[in-house]
């Protein structure tokens, strides 16, 4: 190679690099639509902290709806209406960050989904600029029955214990098929601080959370419809 033609090469490879982070995750959402993701950044990321690894996926049709249902009502009310975003939740938040006030998070199941497969956790800039360029992809290329079942085979309900199937099993020794409703609903609520949170602890904090989610899911009706 010439050296006069290294720095173009150089530039050529640094102009190009963006492109590929940001056209890489279409194939592998792709191959998503039929494959479960064997493992996500934040499982390493959690290895690596010293927690383990316990996921098992299934099927959304071996997922009690009552947990479809409870994760909906829980982490994302209008998720079977939007196109990635909760756009009316993106105003408040908005508001909120111009009036000074500490903003409560408008994180839609298919950003968090976005996040799980691809992404690590955190709120740096960087990290929620991808999140929006691959929100829309998912909702493109998945749909939701797909994206939610995704979402519920990757979360985190507690350390080291990954999706719905391994969280019925390490929580309440059954298969995540026939928990009941308010074992669904419990390990709902958990949801915002998996590491924190257990679900078979009978406090008043978690009744509360349990009581306003079985209200939450009476209110919304026909808004859980694509969880069915």
């Amino acid at each position: 190679m010439r050296p006069a033609e290294r720095p173009r090469r150089l530039l050529r490879f640094l102009l190009l690099l963006p492109l590929g982070l940001l056209l890489l995750p279409l194939p592998v959402l792709l191959a998503y639509r039929w494959i479960d993701p064997p493992i996500t950044p934040l499982m390493v990321i959690r290895r690596v902290q010293g927690h383990g690894l316990d996921h098992s996926p299934v099927p959304l049709e071996r997922i009690a709806p009552a947990l479809r249902r409870a994760v909906i009502a829980a982490e994302d009310n209008r998720f079977c209406e939007h196109a990635g975003f909760d756009l009316p939740a993106l105003r408040g938040e908005l508001s909120r960050f111009w009036a000074g006030e500490r903003p409560r998070g408008a994180s839609t199941i298919t950003q968090q989904t976005a996040k799980n497969l691809f992404l690590w956790p955190g709120r740096d800039p960087v990290r929620k600029l991808l999140e929006f360029w691959l929100t829309p992809q998912l909702e493109l290329v998945l749909g939701k029955r797909r994206i939610l079942e995704l979402y519920l085979n990757v979360a985190e309900f507690g350390p080291g214990v990954y999706g719905a199937e391994a969280a019925a099993r390490h929580w309440f020794r059954k298969r995540a098929a026939v928990l009941s409703e308010r074992e669904a609903t419990a390990l709902a609520s958990i949801l915002p601080a998996p590491l924190l949170r257990d679900p078979t602890r009978r406090t008043p904090a978690l009744e509360r959370r349990i009581r306003t989610l079985e209200r939450r899911v009476r209110e919304l009706g026909p808004l859980l419809d694509c969880a069915r």
